[in-house]
């Protein structure tokens, strides 16, 4: 094997009721009931569509020991109804909630950043390194008796981190960071590896693809540092709705994915949540189906960081390459003289079969100089192929700019959207590439364009359109969260550059809205706050009245006309 071979991260099992997760199972899939946990015939009602859409596992979330409680109840009237599939509740800020519901579902998820810690409010706390030992001894204090109860009743846990609701006490010693979220984990998986609990599911959670991406590696690299080796669900948190929901959380889960990592999904859209399930089964039959691919052979250039990848430093042609944005080939005026379009196994043959006396010669050699490569490929694993060609490239000295370009012939559109996105995800979350090229014969030359303008903005690399973040709501909203989401949108979509969250309460809205310019979330019930970065303006507004003042909150900053 080698790296750009694709093989599962090899992990632990963690049982969940009937479901064992982990590499030595297939990827599980994941869904969210939004429906009130105490509308005991809605939740089952939608628990059973999620089950039949291929669903693995749901969740539900319980903000009290009542809703907590009734969980048992939404258990039973599944099991009576043949309906197998286990239950996850979702716990914020209050542990006897999650202690009432350990006794009757097969997980909890609990929040690092709220299960003992406050609910933050982004102030700058100090502590000296005895205070700060004091505050995780308060947490193990907390967190054990919970420990123990789960083991009691054989309860897994997922300890899921996410980046809107780190408290205030790690953002002070890590930042809003990577780091930070990984560290939140580690204080938890620590505690419970010492106190002799295994049945763990790790999730570390960002809308920010780049974020996302970072973390995950981060906590693979941690927890293999200490000798952990749980099994990781994995997610873009508020991905959206439509096909820009469908793109970024491919670009994110398919970038790990493309890696091994990952052991169960969830595909987070601003829709019924029924409708996640197949797009998540599509995304991973698509990877999985690359472990039967040709072997591929190569080394990743010296000094290249994969967790934190710098961009390959590339010559600049025309408009491509060097410190320019990625194109998009046919949407980009591209001089077509510079380019060279050429199979990145061919190109690696050719790299392979010149002896190297210095850059210009093996260019010249490989009849690449001065040229924009366009490498396309055929291989079963096409980030693979192409990902070990340009690093040859880097490894020796070559700046030529580099397009991908991949063919999904006569897959169908919305088969197309998931697999593209996760290939270009990956090649750019990794900083290989200078520009895209996305061919199709099932979608028009618009449709292929805007795709590849929303991979692109969706790994954090060009800015086109208006970016819309929304979570895909859940029990603790109290709107029309999809209505609404499509009222913002009819609103606002016409100004580019502008990042705007619709959330559907405070969990995780203003956290999650740190890189936002405005956030419209929900307040209770019908009504809703709104947010300039993390800056409460304006709270309590009901919601039919919501949207025109936010309208009217961007106008009186400058931001529209």
């Amino acid at each position: 094997m080698s790296i750009f071979d694709y093989s599962r991260r090899h992990t632990s099992t963690t049982r969940v009721g009937s479901v064992c997760i982990g590499s030595e199972w297939p990827v599980r899939l994941q869904s969210m009931n939004n429906t009130s946990t105490m509308d005991t015939p809605g939740s089952v009602e939608q628990a059973l569509r999620i089950a039949a859409a291929g669903a693995d596992i749901d969740r539900l979330t319980a903000q009290g020991v009542r809703e907590a409680a009734n969980l048992e109840e939404i258990r039973r009237e599944l099991r009576e109804r043949g309906c197998e599939m286990p239950l996850v509740a979702d716990i914020h800020f209050n542990p006897r909630a999650a202690e009432e519901a350990a006794l009757h579902v097969e997980k909890v998820r609990i929040n690092p950043g709220n299960f003992v810690d406050p609910g933050r409010t982004f102030k700058k706390l100090e502590y000296t390194d005895e205070e700060y030992a004091l505050e995780i001894k308060k947490i193990e204090n907390r967190f054990v008796p919970f420990l123990n109860l789960c083991k009691e009743h054989n309860t897994a846990i997922r300890i899921g981190v996410n980046h809107g609701s780190l408290s205030d006490r790690i953002m002070s010693r890590y930042g809003d960071t990577p780091a930070g979220m990984v560290e939140s984990a580690m204080e938890f998986l620590r505690i419970a590896v010492a106190n002799d609990f295994h049945d763990i599911v790790i999730s570390i959670k960002a809308s920010n693809t780049v974020v996302m991406v970072e973390t995950v590696r981060r906590i693979v690299k941690a927890m293999d540092a200490e000798e952990m080796h749980f099994p990781l669900h994995i997610g873009v948190t508020e991905a959206g709705d439509g096909e820009d929901g469908r793109i970024r959380s491919a670009v994110g889960i398919g970038t790990l994915l493309a890696e091994g990592i990952g052991d169960t999904i969830r595909v987070s859209l601003s829709e019924p949540p029924e409708d996640e399930v197949p797009v998540a089964r599509e995304l991973v039959d698509y990877i999985g189906r690359r472990a039967d691919a040709p072997h591929i052979s190569g080394e990743t250039a010296p000094g290249y960081n994969h967790i934190i990848p710098q961009r390959r430093p590339t010559r600049r042609t025309g408009n491509v390459g060097g410190d320019a944005l990625p194109v998009v080939l046919g949407y980009d005026d591209v001089d077509p003289a510079t380019l060279l379009r050429i199979d990145a196994t061919e190109l690696r043959h050719r790299l392979d079969s010149v002896t190297p006396v210095d850059a210009q010669a093996v260019a010249t050699k490989a009849g690449i100089e001065g040229k924009i490569v366009v490498l396309t490929s055929s291989h079963a694993n096409p980030v693979g192929d192409i990902s070990a060609t340009v690093h040859r490239l880097w490894a020796l000295g070559l700046d030529n700019p580099v397009i991908a370009s991949l063919d999904y012939g006569d897959t169908p559109a919305d088969a197309t959207v998931i697999h593209a996105s996760a290939d270009f995800g990956a090649l750019l979350h990794n900083r290989l590439i200078d520009g895209v090229e996305i061919l199709s014969a099932t979608m028009d030359t618009n449709a292929l364009h805007n795709l590849a303008l929303g991979i692109l903005q969706a790994a954090r690399q060009r800015t086109t359109r208006t970016e819309f973040v929304s979570c895909p709501g859940c029990g603790r909203t109290m709107f029309d969260l999809q209505e609404t989401v499509a009222r913002v949108k009819a609103a606002t979509s016409m100004y580019p550059g502008l990042k705007i969250a619709v959330m559907g309460c405070i969990v995780n809205g203003p956290g999650e809205m740190a890189d936002a310019d405005y956030g419209y979330v929900g307040a209770g019930v019908g009504n809703i706050s709104l947010y300039r970065g993390k800056q409460l303006v304006e709270k309590n507004i009901p919601s039919a009245e919501a949207v025109d003042h936010l309208i009217a909150l961007m106008r009186a900053d400058g931001r529209i006309d």
